[in-house]
């Protein structure tokens, strides 16, 4: 696992859009997995401008989702559907063919789970997945004891997490109790994991999963073991790692061909 402790959250978003160019500019159709919420929003917005300065081209890119809310409508403005939609996809110039998700309002939730780890391996899997980090350590709507093999399934929300999305609605009331999330297995077979964590309320969560030990309590600490797992943090969440100075020298010392 590498760690990269940059200034701020814009900081971090332009590293990992960089890192995102490179990867179309060497695989065009790339299956770029992408996360929700407003952690990854600076680099879903360096890497649209990457696009707009004609550094590098998106058009074939492909794009799929982490998680999806179960039973919000069609069209709901919050459904990951429609935020990829409307952050991700829109923004690179990508058409609705370019993307895939699991089907939240299907009648049968555990058949469209099925359906969709099966259509990420028909898809050749992903090359890039993004993440996000909760305050109690998950990864897409992986909460804590999920287990490191869950494939892609049908998920409860905890109190702390439907508390924490709250804000993307009207009230508390209206976040959806259960998601379909890819599970910590199906994420671990990503040929990338890049993990984007800012602000001190990610600091412990950052630390007990890069530093703690391996443990469902921490579902994002099965990122260490990932042969090729990135985690990007700012200051603030990075401050309480106990070797920050080690990940610091090591990436300062990197050799500039490995990429991120």
């Amino acid at each position: 696992m590498e760690v990269v402790i940059v200034p701020d959250a814009m900081a971090g978003g332009e590293l990992i859009a960089e890192a995102v160019a490179a990867l179309l500019r060497g695989k065009p159709d790339a299956l770029l997995g992408v996360a929700t919420g407003s952690t990854p929003l600076p680099v879903y917005q360096a890497l649209a401008a990457r696009v707009r300065a004609g550094s590098v081209d998106a058009s074939r890119a492909r794009i799929c989702q982490l998680d999806e809310y179960v039973g919000l409508p069609a069209g709901h403005p919050e459904s990951y559907r429609s935020v990829v939609l409307r952050e991700v996809v829109e923004p690179l110039g990508l058409g609705a063919d370019s993307f895939m998700g699991p089907d939240g309002t299907a009648e049968d939730v555990p058949a469209a789970c099925a359906a969709y780890d099966s259509a990420l391996r028909e898809a050749g899997g992903v090359d890039l997945q993004l993440l996000g980090i909760g305050t109690d350590g998950h990864i897409g709507f992986n909460e804590p004891c999920s287990s490191l093999a869950s494939r892609t399934r049908i998920k409860t929300l905890t109190r702390q997490t439907r508390e924490d999305n709250a804000r993307f609605f009207d009230s508390p009331e209206e976040v959806p109790h259960h998601v379909i999330t890819q599970g910590i297995g199906t994420i671990l077979e990503a040929r990338h994991l890049v993990l984007l964590a800012t602000g001190a309320g990610k600091a412990d969560a950052v630390a007990r999963a890069v530093e703690g030990p391996l443990t469902a309590l921490v579902p994002a600490s099965a990122l260490q073991l990932h042969p090729h797992a990135t985690v990007v943090v700012d200051e603030a969440a990075a401050a309480q790692l106990a070797l920050a100075d080690y990940f610091r020298d090591t990436y300062a010392a990197k050799p500039h061909w490995q990429g991120l």
